[in-house]
């Protein structure tokens, strides 16, 4: 077993001092494959924090109550009372006309236009706040058809649809992410491979003396399977670097955009699992693919 791992051992050293007499195309093996890598784990973070802010949105959805424009406050503030006391209701906000129309002004713009009225055109709204053990859309239905009949209401609109619209896009977009990282693995192998392919031309006679003493083809493989390992080793190191970097650049406008629906929410980087993840797989295809040329350049390769 000593002897075994010094082999592994010595292997691997000679490799990377491979990898360090030629430089410059190690660098640019090196850059091309992180960048691949890179782009994949991108994506699946911007993937996964706008996922944790759909899920955030969904446990706060609320139900809108537009009243009649010949209901008064004092009808609305006794609307808002029996509300409270619905089984499926946890809270409710009255907005009286003047609150709409302060909001409106701050909001919209429109500040200098709105003076100009004569009376103020917008109704009083009630917002309803369903309990969170109505989690599923059926249930929210039942309860937003419950309200629409109320005779003061004049519209009920449920602000949960345009989560479930924005939901079906990420499931799509996910699947994309899927689809391009499977594309940018594939293009790490070929990459990793064609420059495996060139160190065996380069090294065409010694492994051409190598067999004319015996040498076998996994004795021969071994130190290219460890470069393809370092060039993967590698190219996972720098790209967790330029993943990083790019979400820390990405950071304050990602929190500007959350603090506008749900408060404050931090952006999520890759935890320590995600990052060995990372670094196991880019390390993997860089094996795989210097495997994949080893097992049919060696083959071709024959003392004369």
């Amino acid at each position: 077993m000593k002897g075994f791992f010094i082999v592994h051992l010595q292997a691997l050293l000679f490799s990377l001092g491979q990898q360090l007499r030629t430089p410059f195309s190690s660098v640019l093996t090196i850059a091309v494959l992180s960048i691949s890598i890179a782009l994949s784990g991108l994506f699946y973070l911007l993937v996964k924090n706008v996922t944790h802010l759909t899920g955030q949105l969904e446990t706060s959805n609320q139900i809108t109550l537009f009243l009649g424009q010949h209901v008064s406050e004092q009808d609305g503030e006794r609307l808002q009372r029996q509300l409270e006391k619905h089984r499926n209701i946890q809270a409710t906000r009255l907005i009286t006309k003047a609150e709409g129309l302060k909001e409106f002004e701050r909001y919209s713009g429109f500040g200098d236009a709105l003076k100009a009225l004569n009376s103020n055109p917008l109704p009083m709204v009630v917002q309803v706040f369903p309990r969170l053990s109505l989690t599923t859309q059926q249930q929210l239905q039942q309860l937003l058809d419950e309200l629409k009949v109320i005779p003061a209401v004049s519209v009920a609109k449920l602000d949960m649809q345009w989560v479930q619209r924005l939901k079906a896009i990420i499931v799509l977009v996910e699947r994309g992410v899927l689809v391009l990282a499977s594309i940018l693995a594939f293009a790490v192998i070929f990459i990793t491979g064609n420059t495996i392919r060139l160190e065996l031309q380069n090294r065409q006679q010694e492994v051409v003396i190598a067999k004319l003493v015996g040498a076998t083809n996994g004795f021969i493989a071994r130190p290219f399977l460890y470069s393809g390992f370092w060039y993967g080793f590698l190219a996972g190191i720098f790209a967790w670097l330029m993943i990083t970097g790019l979400m820390k650049l990405l950071q304050s406008p990602i929190e500007h955009l959350t603090r506008l629906y749900l408060g404050y929410q931090e952006v999520i980087f890759l935890s320590v699992m995600n990052s060995v993840i990372l670094l196991a797989v880019s390390s993997l295809l860089g094996v795989v693919g210097a495997w994949g040329v080893l097992v049919t350049q060696l083959n071709r390769l024959k003392p004369e």
